[in-house]
């Protein structure tokens, strides 16, 4: 699934093209979704100016200039790739076409992904949205934050930094690669992770998310960018996805591990994770 990284990279290359832009026709091949799009989705949208789009978390923000929000996740599979109005392709559920002759696709092959559409004043009372903890990227994401948010639990500091509530945007990759870079074992209790850890890791997840953006996400197996091209990040892992190899701050003696938690694969260095 696309976290921070991947939906940040989506969302620069839709701003670039498509803000400013009026919405001409919205054709709706396919509307069963994770969710059902909401009733009349398409007259909602069309003929209305896109001001903004932005990033909450991993959803998409689409601002309308009548303060219609559309909120999109990309889910498993899903794609918002930009092209011409050409012929739609097998698994293209939705389709947006803008002045100028660009056309925005939504593309899921599993039907894991959603849209839906709120007011601008409504949106932060989303039921998406309500719950979400701050931005990892954002000033109200810090070390003192976190130590209030961890002091008190018992669950493992990986499985805490993947609750949306705690943080928002963080997802299976980056919170490992964010430990490993802190040097915080992934089994760590979160009320053990407070003070000078909790300062190690904002520190930590900064420094790998700004990296995946740059280097525009990582795609592992559906994800691309909206001009379609791939992510690169996966080529700078330090752990995810390398259980059995060396670790890469080059002891012999450690060798990157894979456990299972909360049902997801953890991937560590349990020499250099404490």
């Amino acid at each position: 699934m696309p976290e921070l990284p991947e939906v940040e990279t989506v969302c620069r290359g839709l701003a670039k093209a498509i803000e400013g832009r009026t919405c001409k026709a919205v054709l709706v091949r396919r509307g069963d979704l994770r969710r059902p799009l909401p009733s009349k989705f398409a007259e909602r949208v069309e003929a209305r100016v896109l001001k903004k789009v932005r990033r909450r978390a991993k959803y998409l923000l689409f601002y309308f200039e009548d303060g219609t929000v559309l909120l999109a996740h990309l889910g498993m599979s899903g794609r918002l790739i930009l092209g011409d109005e050409s012929e739609p392709a097998l698994h293209d559920h939705v389709l947006f076409d803008f002045d100028g002759g660009v056309r925005l696709t939504f593309n899921d092959p599993r039907r894991f992904g959603l849209m839906d559409l709120t007011q601008r004043d409504f949106l932060k009372r989303h039921p998406l949205i309500r719950r979400l903890g701050p931005e990892p990227l954002g000033k109200d994401f810090n070390a003192a934050f976190l130590s209030t948010a961890l002091a008190a639990r018992r669950s493992s500091i990986k499985s805490l930094l993947m609750d949306q509530s705690v943080v928002a945007g963080l997802g299976n990759i980056y919170a490992c690669e964010s430990l490993f870079v802190a040097g915080i074992s992934p089994r760590r209790r979160g009320a053990n992770t407070t003070g000078v850890r909790a300062e190690r890791l904002v520190l930590a997840i900064r420094k790998v998310l700004k990296a995946a953006i740059v280097a525009g996400g990582s795609t592992l197996r559906d994800y691309v960018q909206a001009s379609g091209e791939l992510g690169y990040f996966q080529h700078q892992f330090k752990v995810y996805g390398r259980a059995g190899q060396a670790c890469v701050r080059k002891n012999p003696k450690h060798v990157v591990r894979r456990m299972v938690q909360s049902n997801r694969s953890t991937f560590y260095c349990s020499m250099c994770q404490r």
